[in-house]
């Protein structure tokens, strides 16, 4: 095995998804954002701020453009990061049920609130699904746009939510709003992967990798699978920097990720022709082969150590191939129990059967990412034309509690024992704080770290021991 000595393949996960919402029913015009309003109405109420830290460990904020956003607490492996995602779908349908109370007052009965895990409206403005994921230091942001961009570019052949847009139908919903591979901007120039340096750990040793070219998704195999993914592919890359062996994943470098980015979008077969650097040209089938055939060599290597790398990563290998193989064959449809776009263009297909009307026809792409009132995708699960690995109680159990392998666990269980005291807290990723007789705070600097320290410690029985004198009162 040539794996180099010391290296630490765990990694942080994390999802940032900015939701859309718009409200049909009732009597009068309302603004999405007072619709988001409605939605942190009791939350507003309660904290008195549209920030705030959950139980769960996870953060709910509602973000420029009216964007309700839930970004989920550090997980330490894709299903666990899976779970908080979803943790968040049930979260922002629940507020959605709150806020047509609340709207209803103002609108009269029949209100209804929809909320959006896409990434486009109806006025051509886009929104983010953002992937953080945990990077060593040592790897330069150049080999990141050499070696990794190539890879999320092209894995919106499985990844992709599909898109009704003004041309066709199309694989993502990023493809058209991205400008450059790599950049600190995050609005002006939309990048793939953002460099703004929070990486929310040790400095010297991380970086956050803010990758936000990819597409909201409502498979749950899709968000496990760009996760597990995704993560393969880095840790061959930190791998090539720390041991110097390379994987020949440089010779995927794209001469123009944008120009790639979108002409992958407009091709089902994944066939089109993309310029490389050095003139030559390749598919997204061939370049997203490469990194399977890499990634299958290296799990194939570490033989019983894989799991130490990523739990069900023969699982992972195995389900990437076949969406890769179904493309090559020519059979789309072949995905479309476990693909976003294939499954609603399944969905568009069986639509335009019976009604040509282009206006159905947009109504159902956006009822399949309607979180809150939507039938679509729903529609899809109940009836076994939809893949699930996520059960009903375990999303209720992840709405409530933390990761218990990361620090999120000892953020989250700080939110409950202090939401039920009269003090003055607040915290971030890294900080929690309690302002009493005197201000205590206590740093969490390490991700990985699950288990209270002493100075945790005190800091939870201070809230125990305001608990019981607020009972006893």
């Amino acid at each position: 095995m040539h794996q180099a000595p010391g290296i630490d393949h765990r990694r942080i996960f994390g999802i940032e998804t900015e939701y859309g919402v718009s409200l049909t029913g009732g009597d009068g015009a309302c603004s999405a954002g007072q619709v988001a309003m409605a939605m942190f109405h009791r939350l507003v109420e309660q904290h008195r701020s549209t920030n705030i830290y959950l139980s769960n460990g996870a953060r709910l904020y509602l973000d420029v453009g009216s964007h309700p956003e839930y970004a989920t607490a550090e997980a330490l492996t894709p299903m666990d990061a899976l779970e908080q995602d979803l943790a968040g779908e049930r979260i922002m349908a629940d507020l959605a049920r709150e806020a047509c109370s609340v709207l209803a007052d103002m609108l009269g009965p029949g209100v209804t609130v929809h909320v959006f895990k896409n990434n486009v409206d109806a006025q051509g403005h886009s929104f983010g699904c953002h992937e953080n994921y945990l990077l060593r230091r040592q790897v330069p942001l150049d080999v990141v746009k050499e070696q990794l961009v190539p890879f999320l570019v092209t894995r919106q052949l499985f990844a992709g939510a599909g898109r009704l847009g003004e041309a066709g139908y199309q694989l993502s919903q990023r493809a058209d709003f991205l400008d450059e591979a790599v950049s600190s901007a995050t609005t002006r120039a939309r990048p793939m992967v953002n460099t703004r340096d929070e990486p929310h750990a040790d400095p010297d040793r991380y970086r956050r990798l803010h990758v936000i070219l990819g597409d909201s998704n409502r498979s749950q195999t899709v968000t496990w699978l760009k996760l597990a993914t995704t993560h393969l592919v880095l840790s061959l890359i930190e791998e090539e920097v720390l041991s110097g062996r390379p994987h020949g994943f440089g010779a995927c470098a794209l001469a123009n990720p944008g120009e790639a980015m979108r002409a992958t979008s407009r091709d089902m077969t994944g066939r089109a022709s993309l310029d490389m650097e050095g003139g030559r040209v390749m598919s997204a089938l061939d370049i997203q082969r490469r990194y399977w055939e890499g990634c299958r060599a290296y799990v194939d290597e570490l033989g019983d150590q894989a799991d130490t790398v990523l739990p069900m990563a023969d699982e992972a290998l195995g389900l990437w191939r076949s969406a890769l193989d179904a493309l090559d064959d020519g059979h789309w449809e072949a995905l479309a129990s476990w693909v976003d776009w294939a499954a609603k263009l399944r969905l568009l297909n069986a639509e335009a059967a019976r009604d040509a009307d282009i206006f159905k026809a947009r109504r159902l792409d956006l009822d399949y990412h309607d979180v809150a009132a939507g039938r679509s995708y729903g529609a899809l699960v109940d009836h076994g034309m939809m893949d699930t690995l996520v059960d009903v109680n375990r999303i209720r159990e992840a709405v409530r509690r933390p990761p218990q392998t990361t620090r999120a666990r000892l953020r989250g269980d700080f939110v409950s024992k202090a939401e039920a005291t009269a003090l003055s807290w607040s915290c971030d990723w890294t900080h929690l704080v309690v302002k009493g007789t005197h201000r205590h705070e206590v740093t969490l600097m390490d991700p990985f770290a699950c288990d209270p320290d002493e100075s945790y410690r005190a800091l939870s029985e201070e809230l125990d021991r305001e608990r019981t004198r607020q009972d006893s009162v």
